[in-house]
């Protein structure tokens, strides 16, 4: 199917034509006994094969239609293991969705309210097949860098049958000692004095406090309420030209970057085509510089930025620099 295990790939939140509403959700408060035991029973086995490397238990328990993704789906328990290590895993949430009204994969959402109808979550798939599947949110407490995990169920009718795994995300929850609320609390301080520092500061919040990027909230909805009404921010800004001495730089975007578990931004820049790995250095390096000139509040909020060229269409990653690392003025 390749469904699951690419979840930024195959989920989409309120981003999705023809949804189907054959379908119907069940909050953890609001399951049956057995639903919630069976959920917490195979929320808790794969959430510590990860935890201890076991990764022929989470073989053996993978779905069968999506046993040729299973290479996607042990290097992303890979690095989930790196990012709960040292802690105890404990399950957050669970969420039973029935989908076996639908006649065909659909586009599909899910409303899952609780018990008085207060608070409804938003779960969003993309191209569906009717069945039954369950989104199981756990964290590791305690861990350094506050590991979140969230695994896809998807009840299997074959012999022997069951809940077994159909795919698995994990994001840090923890960057510099600080949670996504820290950031999204500096996100608000920063709004007025340094919109471009509060965008990014609001999408690592949104990275950091779930796992998964098909399931809104209310709490998400406000955060990107805030965050569109800065005013000033990149949300319109690309591609961004920055005149750089004779120069101009054409920045294509810049996103934050978790790749080594630090809160970096990568900064995608139109290269001249410089092919030599000292010429793509200095390059990437009067880039970055200029970036920071640009928009110096990045300096003092972020870890890093990585510089990657775009030439011809085609993105290279060209070098990682902490803050400190990037002069302040680009050789001329």
């Amino acid at each position: 199917m390749r469904l699951f295990w690419k979840l930024a790939a195959s989920f989409i939140v309120f981003l999705l034509p023809a949804i189907s509403y054959a379908t119907s959700c069940t909050s953890q408060a609001e399951l049956s006994p057995a639903d919630r035991s069976a959920l917490s029973s195979s929320g808790t086995q794969l959430s510590q094969a990860i935890l201890t490397q076991n990764y022929p238990a989470l073989q053996a328990n993978l779905l069968p239609s999506e046993s040729s993704e299973w290479s996607g789906i042990e290097a992303e328990a890979q690095n989930a293991h790196a990012l709960v290590q040292g802690g105890q895993i404990k399950l957050e949430d669970a969420y039973l969705l029935d989908a076996t009204n639908l006649t065909a994969p659909a586009d599909t959402e899910f409303f899952c309210s609780n018990g008085n109808g207060s608070l409804t979550v938003t779960i969003s798939m993309r191209q569906l097949p009717p069945g039954k599947y369950a989104v199981i949110l756990a964290n590791s407490a305690g861990a350094p860098l506050g590991g979140r995990l969230a695994i896809i169920l998807a009840w299997d009718d074959a012999p022997p049958t069951g809940w077994k795994l159909a795919g698995l995300s994990a994001h840090q929850g923890i960057f510099d000692g600080h949670d996504g609320v820290w950031y999204w609390t500096r996100a608000r301080a920063l709004a007025s004095a340094d919109p471009w520092s509060a965008w990014y500061s609001y999408d690592l919040a949104r990275y950091m406090l779930l796992p998964i990027n098909f399931l809104s909230s209310p709490n998400l909805q406000k955060l990107d309420s805030e965050q569109s009404d800065l005013k000033n921010s990149p949300k319109d800004a690309f591609p961004y030209s920055i005149l750089d001495g004779e120069r101009t730089w054409k920045i294509n975007s810049i996103n934050i970057d978790t790749v080594l578990q630090q809160p970096d931004l990568a900064v995608v820049y139109q290269s001249t085509g410089v092919s030599t790995p000292a010429a793509q250095h200095t390059e990437a390096v009067a880039v970055l510089s200029a970036v920071l000139k640009a928009q110096p509040g990045l300096r003092e909020n972020f870890h890093g930025l990585w510089a990657v060229a775009d030439y011809n269409g085609k993105q290279t990653p060209i070098i990682e620099l902490p803050m400190a690392q990037i002069p302040r003025e680009s050789a001329q």
